[in-house]
């Protein structure tokens, strides 16, 4: 923990490194212009051809590192996140030994604070569209699903078990997650499944899974026996997704647990 506000400020500088590199690619871009309109000068053409290769490897050693950063950045965003869905996880633990309101628990802040993800500022740093997937992830992603579609619970649960493992931080986790949860569900390993909904619905509570990841949460709470849990964490669902089609299913359920 101590490391984060270090992975903060990485992140900060990263940004201002590549800041400065555009800068600096525009004014190389702008010299090497005027040097090639004195090209047609024989006196000064082997200096000019000599100017313009220092330049183009300078140009070079700038895209170079504009690339290393981005790179770093996208690491250290993906350890912020990983790192942010276990300490949610340690916290639901916490509180389910202690006996406490796993309902109140809320949304886990970010691992080092918000600027642990950059200049943008946003909570989470991978978006669930748009975001370049590292070797294998998809066909591995794809592959757990397969397994979960065909009834192989166990393995299904062990695939996007290891996913998850795998791919730290990757777009795809509140789905991994949510899926293994149905998994286990399919295992009646409630427990487990419950935990791996919270994974899913703190790892992007605002992806296209956290609905149902949350609604699922509260669900398995009530058939943990945990009624209040159940009861908090459905009300939950309209608060944070009103509109949604999960809504009327937390009502259902809530109706059917007794919650006032």
């Amino acid at each position: 923990m101590l490391a984060a506000p270090v992975w903060a400020q990485d992140a900060q500088t990263l940004a201002d490194i590549r800041q400065e590199l555009t800068v600096l690619h525009v004014d190389i871009q702008r010299l090497k212009r005027e040097l090639s309109t004195t090209g047609g000068v024989s006196s000064g053409a082997a200096a000019g051809s000599s100017v313009l290769d220092r330049v183009s490897a300078i140009e070079a050693g700038l895209q170079r590192l504009t690339a290393q950063s981005e790179q770093l950045e996208y690491r250290i965003n993906r350890i912020v996140t990983d790192g942010t869905n276990r300490i949610g996880d340690l916290e639901f633990r916490l509180v389910e030994l202690e006996g406490g309101d796993i309902g109140a628990l809320g949304e886990t802040s970010t691992l080092g604070g918000e600027e642990a993800l950059g200049t943008t500022g946003a909570v989470q740093p991978v978006p669930d569209n748009g975001t370049e997937l590292a070797v294998g992830e998809q066909a591995d992603f794809d592959a757990a699903k397969q397994a979960l579609s065909e009834g192989a619970h166990q393995l299904a649960a062990e695939k996007f078990a290891s996913f998850t493992q795998s791919y730290p931080g990757s777009p795809l986790a509140p789905e991994a997650d949510f899926n293994r949860g149905k998994a286990l569900d399919g295992l009646g390993d409630t427990r487990e499944a419950a935990r791996a909904y919270l994974a899913s619905f703190t790892g992007n509570a605002t992806s296209a899974t956290a609905p149902q990841a949350l609604f699922e949460l509260g669900a398995a709470l009530g058939r943990l026996g945990q009624v209040d849990q159940a009861c908090i964490t459905l009300s939950e669902v309209g608060v944070r997704f009103p509109g949604q089609d999960t809504v009327a299913q937390a009502k259902v359920e809530m109706a059917a647990l007794g919650c006032s």
